[in-house]
């Protein structure tokens, strides 16, 4: 089956959460509902260079919606089968089978579906199906003005970009297979759960 998929670019997103609104807008999400999510992250530490102790900061942006894995965790959880994969590859929720458990969001690491207060059911990224089906990108995607984003037949990215699929705090690509590639940011080589952080974790 052919699957869909995201290039993040973390050596070009600015953090300015373009994509996030995009895809709030395009979904009328209620506030406080994000399907895309830009995660900040920070850290540094010092360095002894022989006696001379200097600092070394640094930042950087993953913007992170559903990733549509090729082995998601979340449609194995599903206890009504709600959250399924689609005839083109993509997952998406059944809201007529949803009961709004929410056993796909504790099995899911990448913490993508998400409660709609409003519904009582999950929510979460369709791909904006119903514009890739019409040969469209999604919204997020043409909405970056830095061009962080791309979007595409995975086999076609991966071509293009490579299979780098993880950075930090992103959890191991071998549990879900997700459908993205990342550009890493210079720094990312540098973080880890020592020296770095999630910046905006209540936003998320």
């Amino acid at each position: 089956m052919k699957r869909y998929g995201f290039h993040i670019d973390t050596v070009n997103c600015s953090g300015c959460k373009t994509c996030q609104v995009a895809c709030q807008d395009k979904n009328d999400l209620e506030p406080g509902l994000i399907w895309r999510k830009v995660i900040d992250i920070e850290g540094g530490k010092w360095h002894d260079d022989g006696g001379v102790f200097s600092e070394y900061p640094f930042a950087y942006h993953i913007s992170m919606a559903c990733n549509h894995c090729s082995d998601p965790l979340c449609v194995q959880s599903c206890p009504t089968q709600a959250m399924h994969v689609t005839d083109i590859g993509t997952v998406d929720i059944d809201q007529d089978k949803c009961i709004g458990c929410g056993y796909c969001t504790w099995a899911c690491p990448y913490d993508a579906p998400r409660l709609n207060h409003r519904s009582g059911r999950m929510s979460k990224c369709d791909l904006c199906y119903d514009k890739i089906i019409n040969n469209e990108n999604p919204s997020c995607v043409d909405a970056c003005p830095m061009r962080a984003l791309d979007f595409g037949d995975i086999d076609v990215l991966r071509e293009k970009y490579g299979d780098t699929r993880t950075i930090f705090p992103l959890a191991s690509p071998e549990l879900t297979e997700p459908n993205i590639i990342i550009r890493p940011h210079k720094d990312s080589l540098k973080a880890s759960g020592r020296n770095s952080l999630i910046a905006n974790r209540e936003e998320l």
